[in-house]
């Protein structure tokens, strides 16, 4: 009997360590882990110097409180803001507060302009977490089930859809749009390349804020630091979390102008938000992207991926699509495929499985052996559905 409440449905297998881009299990097996937690491993299991991070920190203090100055938060917030071009940042401890401050932002703003009941626009099969604001933000019917009455005010419109978002520019009440340059949850949806800079001209149009969800998109995933680099814009705020920490909890909500303005002491808060031990290990990572060269192994990883899967499924007649921007990957069938992901566990392999596409978020550190074996692992399973 387990005491843990039902929420999830964990596969039958505990792992006991890991070591880049492997996990091993309780009875010794070793498994390609193509899924880094759901995208936050992005730099392996038990990184040698992230390892010796969060050591040496822990030694010393691992939490105070935000009542007092935390030196390696204030690093942190400096080395984030110039990266992204952003001018301040609250951290929390995941992509789900991240997100929630954001929309408490956006409040902030509407109240800045006499709007008192403001709107955000926020894409259908989007994924923004499962607090009560995030999850009525989300455009998911399934992860909203249940929880009535949601948080208003949220209008869901179509994704890489500029017409749908320009009908609402009559709406005095919209404040912002909520987006995320990739959608990740609903099986890696890319838009066309100029979606968001169309989004945000009419964002600076009309006094909107552009919010950018990039808490699974950011920290290299798909082979910038952030996704919206591709477009050459900043947005007014943006979220992270997942790979910020490689497994460390933290999220940030960074934001610029005047959006960077709006919270003052007692507005917002997180007990653990930005704590010692959580900011430098967020450190280390930063640094190891930069000294590495990780983003350039992750757009030729990604490349390699896809090149290998065009070859081998070239002649499938399940394929609908293969779809990437660096390494976050999906493969469309045309039929379900949720058995794949316990075959999968069977051919020791970690993946994810959204929808009718097999969803790949494996470790930006990935060399060609291992991608070698995702690609031909992936391609066993696609032939016994």
């Amino acid at each position: 009997m387990s005491y843990l409440m039902s929420n999830y449905a964990p596969l039958e297998v505990t792992f006991v360590k890991g070591k880049g881009c492997y996990l091993t299990d309780t009875k010794g097996n070793q498994y390609l882990d193509a899924l880094c937690g759901v995208g936050v491993t992005g730099l392996g299991h038990s990184h040698p110097e992230i390892s010796r991070a969060i050591q040496s920190q822990a030694q010393k203090v691992i939490h105070t409180s935000n009542w007092y100055h935390i030196e390696h938060q204030e690093t942190l917030a400096k080395k984030l803001c110039k990266l992204a071009k952003m001018d301040a940042v609250f951290f929390g401890n995941s992509g789900a507060e991240a997100n929630e401050a954001a929309i408490k932002i956006a409040r902030l703003h509407a109240h800045a302009n006499h709007i008192n009941n403001p709107i955000i626009l926020t894409a259908n099969q989007s994924f923004h977490g499962r607090t009560m604001a995030t999850l009525s933000a989300t455009g998911n019917p399934k992860v909203q089930s249940g929880f009535a009455p949601l948080v208003s005010e949220f209008i869901h419109i179509d994704f890489n859809d500029v017409d749908a978002i320009t009908a609402h520019v009559n709406n005095a009440n919209i404040v912002a749009i909520m987006l995320e340059p990739i959608q990740g949850e609903s099986g890696v949806i890319i838009p066309k390349e100029d979606y968001l800079n169309q989004v945000q001209t009419i964002c600076q149009a009309n006094n909107w804020l552009l919010i950018l969800d990039e808490v699974q998109t950011g920290i290299g995933r798909t082979g910038k630091l952030f996704a919206h680099e591709y477009n050459n814009i900043t947005p007014d705020i943006l979220t992270l979390a997942k790979g910020l920490g490689n497994g460390m909890p933290i999220g940030a909500c960074l934001a610029k102008g005047k959006a960077a303005t709006l919270f003052q002491p007692g507005s917002h808060g997180s007990t653990f938000g930005g704590n010692p031990l959580a900011c430098k290990t967020a450190l280390t990572v930063l640094e190891v992207i930069e000294k590495n060269d990780i983003l350039n192994n992750t757009i030729q990883m990604g490349e390699y991926l896809v090149s290998g899967f065009k070859s081998k499924l070239m002649n499938s007649d399940k394929v609908v699509e293969i779809r990437n921007k660096g390494l976050m990957l999906a493969i469309e069938l045309n039929q379900d495929c949720s058995s794949l992901l316990k075959a999968a566990l069977d051919k020791k392999l970690l993946l994810n499985i959204t929808g009718q596409s097999i969803r790949l978020l494996p470790p930006l550190i990935i060399n060609k052996a291992e991608a070698d074996s995702i690609i031909n692992t992936v391609c066993e399973l696609i032939d016994t559905v």
